[in-house]
């Protein structure tokens, strides 16, 4: 028997054998030509695009009613790549300079293309790295007359194992049959970690070694709870893991039951539970897993496409899906937060010496005018189809507030100079994750209508704790008494103004944290959809008054370990039904 450790990605516990997925690796040959062959392997390379293009309109034509717009969305984004002017001429270029075979070019492109996205400290660039190459074999097996391996055609009950999962992998794959997924590589942001959350299979990632320790048909268990991979388990292990999957399976049960109840403590105080999202198609398991609204969608989903902004028109087509799928929910819209460690390679280029503290989310914004009023008249336009908040990131103090709260009413004098309708009333806020933002949050709480705390940055910031460093991530601490008595501060200030404060940060869907935030003042949390029906039934088991006398003696306490202790001790003591991980 033997124990890996990943990433959680998907919450459950699968048990079954595998199935390993090793595609084919495409051996490209190398050969010189001479410049009179150039126009014919430009030829050749424009056959193999245009075959390739059919193969992606053939997918679309085909489609998947369960995947809908996500798998639309990334066949559109391959699409675009294999028709970018850019990308022809990076090729054609290439093969002139080289005078190599066009397949052999393709590859270098590739790989230079490829590597500029997986230098980029921000993950989600990183993974994108993997359309180039999904995109590059869909050309190579044209050119070489190879047929793509899928894993389409699996027809028995597994856990897909794998070093990595192309796009198409995860577009093709049998999802009836697929119980689990494991692989070497991938993080929280990967495709294949997006579709697992939204389907719901219990996946772990970023196990590094998996496929080089398990064969196939290998019974194994996949724990994606605790981030574990179990390898030919033992038999005390196996049955222990049967009856922890059942326990899992009706706990899971009895949770989805209280959708359609509210998030009312027992003594009448009513709770916002909301969700946080990266792309439109998380709506389906929003609304699934009972969320009041959306507290946090992540913009920069619709501009991670190398070289190019979308204009707005393409974020309108965008919004409004968000907002008419959501309604009569709220819709929080968090403005772009790119830079910094969010590269785009031939756009923002990279390079800052401490990019999380840099040019990044509305700093870019400020520097990039005509970028950040296009997102804001998309927004603007957008929110006579539903109900929008539009939210900015990384504020520092009221000056930098100011000047953006002038930017948005100078697009919308621009729209009601064009005729376009807007709603004039729609509410704006801040996230509170700078530190400095925390310490004036009375006097911004006069300027806005709502805040949001994240608590990702809010902490790192605080107790200067870089949550990435795996050498000091034990001092990443939420239960720091000055985290607490930070976010504290920040409540009291939010409702001494009359305005809700919410949070959506990872905080916000720790089922150890429900109650502390409870006491502290919180109203809306936000979070993963999944974590939402396990929060709904703990605010359901408390009063407000317990909650407020757990944040009284927690409060006196000096130390984030002493905290932690004790609000663990108290939660095993009332709750049965929280996972023990």
């Amino acid at each position: 028997m033997k124990v890996v450790e990943g990433i959680m990605i998907s919450p459950g516990i699968a048990i079954g054998p595998v199935f390993l997925h090793s595609p084919d690796v495409l051996s490209v040959p190398s050969y010189d030509i001479s410049a009179g062959q150039i126009p014919y392997e430009i030829e050749r390379f424009q056959t193999a695009r245009a075959r390739a293009v059919q193969d992606i309109e053939v997918l679309l034509q085909r489609g998947k009613p369960e995947v809908g717009e996500m798998e639309r969305k990334l066949l559109n984004s391959h699409l675009l790549m294999l028709n970018d002017p850019h990308f022809h001429e990076e090729v054609t270029q290439a093969l002139r300079e080289r005078k190599k075979n066009i397949e052999y070019v393709l590859r270098e492109v590739e790989e230079s293309l490829a590597k500029k996205l997986e230098s980029s400290e921000d993950e989600y660039l990183r993974e994108r790295s993997l359309d180039i190459r999904d995109i590059a074999n869909r050309l190579l097996s044209h050119l070489l007359y190879r047929k793509r391996g899928s894993v389409l055609d699996i027809d028995k009950e597994c856990i897909l194992v794998a070093h990595n999962l192309l796009p198409s992998d995860v577009i093709s794959m049998n999802r009836e049959k697929i119980v689990g997924i494991a692989t070497d590589f991938g993080g929280k942001t990967s495709h294949v970690a997006i579709l697992a959350r939204a389907f719901e299979i219990p996946a772990v990632l970023g196990l590094s070694e998996i496929t080089a320790v398990v064969r196939n048909d290998e019974m194994i268990i996949l724990d994606g709870n605790r981030g574990l991979v179990i390898v030919d388990p033992d038999e005390t292990t196996l049955n222990e893991y049967i009856t922890s999957r059942k326990a899992w399976q009706q706990h899971e049960l009895q949770l989805l039951n209280l959708n359609e109840l509210r998030a009312e403590t027992r003594d009448g105080k009513l709770l916002q539970l909301e969700s946080n999202i990266e792309v439109p198609d998380e709506i389906h398991s929003v609304l699934a897993h009972g969320a009041d609204g959306i507290g946090l969608f992540r913009s920069e989903f619709l501009y991670i496409v190398p070289r190019k902004f979308p204009d707005e028109e393409e974020q309108l087509e965008a919004y409004n899906r968000v907002l008419e799928g959501m309604k009569p929910r709220s819709v929080t819209i968090r403005t772009l937060d790119l830079g910094g460690d969010k590269i785009i390679p031939g756009v923002i280029p990279g390079g800052e010496s401490n990019p999380i503290l840099g040019w990044r989310a509305v700093r870019f914004c400020l520097s990039k005018p005509e970028v950040f009023k296009s997102q804001l008249k998309a927004l603007l336009r957008a929110s006579i189809h539903g109900n929008l908040k539009i939210m900015f990131p990384m504020i520092s103090g009221v000056e930098e507030l100011d000047i953006i709260l002038e930017i948005l009413e100078e697009s919308k004098e621009e729209l009601r100079k064009n005729g376009q309708p807007f709603d004039e009333s729609v509410p704006v806020g801040i996230m509170i994750e700078v530190p400095s933002a925390a310490f004036t949050s009375d006097i911004l709480a006069k300027k806005v209508s709502f805040f949001s705390i994240g608590t990702n940055d809010l902490i790192q910031y605080m107790i200067a704790v870089d949550r990435e460093n795996e050498r000091i991530a034990y001092l990443y601490e939420p239960f720091h008494p000055g985290v607490l008595r930070l976010i504290k501060m920040v409540v009291d200030n939010a409702h001494n103004n009359g305005i809700p404060v919410g949070m959506c940060g990872e905080m916000a869907g720790d089922p150890f944290a429900a109650v502390i935030l409870l006491g502290l003042g919180l109203d809306e949390y936000s979070m993963s959809a999944i974590g939402i029906p396990m929060i709904k039934r703990i605010i359901r088991s408390v009063t407000i008054a317990e909650a407020e006398e757990l944040v009284g003696t927690i409060m006196e306490m000096k130390s984030s370990r002493e905290i932690d202790e004790y609000v663990r001790a108290w939660m095993e003591e009332r709750f049965d039904f929280i996972p023990q991980y």
